[in-house]
């Protein structure tokens, strides 16, 4: 059996302070289980430093983060970033065993669909902050991350940039699947954006937060301009009610139970799998 199984979280967040990376830590902390390998992590600060993990490691998670998805375009962190997703897919490609895997969040969601070339990266109509309902696809009600959520299920959602007009030539091409979009009831007249995709078995993204939790929650809505965003976009009823939200065993609590565990899970089963005896 595989004795240790290696985890990068590849932090997108520029040395902005943030909730994130401690609900991430925590998700992969609990992935430890007796009797299973060890898992251990290390953290790479790719767009603060350059620091970018090599191919030692057996799974990614690149996180959320600020700003636009277009802000590195031509730097040398991305280029090295974008060599990582490279390398993961070629591996994956060549390598009947001992796969690597790899998640998306938020701000890498976007970079993943640059960098795959699935669909367009936009500016949002407006800002989206606030725990909101989504819509699961066919595919995204029958995959392992999300069969289990509610439909519609209930995700933190912080961006001003997201993903539209899937190129549906091209994911298939690839073998990927859309997963969840939003709500057409949450966006009016504008263009639902895509919410979740699958790239491969071993490849997955979301444009939502899987990993916050409530206390990352509260820390949002507590600051003042925070709270104003909600009410601006909704109204102040709104922004109590997802205060409700927060408690709520269906809505975000088992959105971060689920979803990313589920892909860790699955990961290190798969690998414990390939490198048993």
């Amino acid at each position: 059996m595989k004795k240790e199984i290696k985890v990068a979280i590849i932090d997108l967040y520029n040395n902005e302070k943030n909730e994130g990376m401690r609900c991430l830590k925590e998700i992969v902390s609990e992935a430890n289980n007796p009797g299973a390998p060890k898992v251990s992590l290390d953290v790479f600060e790719t767009r603060y430093k350059g620091d970018v993990p090599d191919m030692g490691y057996d799974i990614f998670i690149s996180s959320g983060g600020p700003g636009s998805p277009f802000e590195g375009e031509g730097s040398k962190w991305e280029r090295d970033y974008f060599q990582v997703l490279d390398d993961v897919w070629n591996h994956n490609q060549s390598s009947q065993e001992g796969k690597k895997y790899i998640f998306f969040i938020c701000h890498s969601f976007q970079m993943m669909n640059r960098f795959f070339q699935t669909a367009e990266v936009t500016k949002r109509h407006k800002r989206s902050f606030g725990i909101i309902p989504f819509e699961k696809t066919p595919a995204g009600d029958n995959d392992p991350l999300m069969k289990d959520l509610t439909n519609p299920f209930y995700a933190a959602d912080f961006r001003l940039f997201q993903v539209i007009n899937p190129d549906h030539k091209r994911i298939n091409e690839i073998g990927a699947e859309i997963l969840s979009y939003e709500l057409k009831s949450e966006v009016g007249d504008h263009q639902p954006a895509l919410m979740a995709m699958r790239i491969s078995n071993e490849i997955a993204g979301t444009q939502f937060h899987p990993e916050a939790d409530p206390k990352s929650m509260l820390y949002h809505f507590k600051q003042d301009e925070r709270k104003q965003q909600v009410i601006d976009n909704y109204n102040e009823s709104k922004y109590y009610e997802m205060l409700e939200w927060l408690e709520h065993p269906d809505k975000i609590k088992l959105t971060r139970k689920t979803v990313l565990p589920v892909f860790l899970k699955s990961a290190i089963d798969e690998l414990t799998f390939v490198y048993s005896d």
